[in-house]
């Protein structure tokens, strides 16, 4: 049985609404995605940063920065009382004019922290990588056994170190405190090459770990 013309002529008019709503639909989407994109531009620098540091038991100063910032923020929780001992990370299977990275740590660290000597020490790890490094540090924890542990790293690296070590080490309870390097990185990321360098590489490290490592 066919349509007849009258059938036609009514069933017309809709194809264009149908065009209409299926262009404002695309349209929409494509405004909503691009100020999804804009917005976490806008704060891609600040969503990697936690800083949130509670009293502990260890405080452990992950390596990694070339200013002992992160050191120094540690030093300054542990003399404000936040923990009883710090240990500080340092790779044991490179060399530098003949002597590994944890030989020197060991030697700044008799000269540096004098009265409080016997609060600090080294944690030497193999393989520079976050995710190796919790394995060397929960085996450096055990003398003490503490129930709570205060990560001190570089302000963009907080988030990522956060979540693997409380991932791979959950028989602790985590904090986490930011120590800033501004040669290396602001919020502001798109004001200097280094800090939209360091953003980006920090965000493709996020996303590789909660996508790949993480389910390892």
């Amino acid at each position: 049985m066919t349509s007849s013309p009258s059938q036609s002529a009514q069933a017309l008019p809709r194809d264009p609404v149908r065009r209409s709503l299926h262009f404002a639909t695309k349209r929409n989407f494509l405004l909503l995605l691009i100020v999804a994109c804009l917005l976490f531009a806008r704060f891609a620098g600040r969503m990697l940063i936690r800083d949130h540091p509670e009293k502990s038991d260890v405080i452990v100063v992950l390596a990694g920065d070339s200013q002992d910032e992160r050191y120094h923020r540690g030093m300054e929780l542990l003399r404000a009382g936040y923990a009883r001992h710090l240990l500080l990370d340092a790779s044991s299977d490179s060399r530098y004019f003949g002597h590994p990275p944890a030989e020197y740590a060991e030697a700044f660290l008799r000269q540096d922290a004098k009265d409080m000597a016997a609060q600090v020490s080294v944690c030497a790890f193999e393989e520079d990588s976050t995710l190796t490094e919790t394995g060397y540090v929960g085996k450096c924890l055990e003398p003490y056994h503490p129930a709570h542990v205060l990560l001190v790293t570089s302000d963009w690296h907080t988030a990522r170190a956060l979540s693997v070590f409380q991932h791979r080490l959950p028989q602790y309870q985590w904090s986490v405190a930011a120590a800033k390097d501004p040669r290396m990185f602001g919020t502001r990321w798109w004001r200097r090459r280094e800090y939209a360098k360091t953003t980006f590489q920090e965000w493709l490290k996020v996303i590789w770990w909660n996508a790949i490592d993480r389910w390892r």
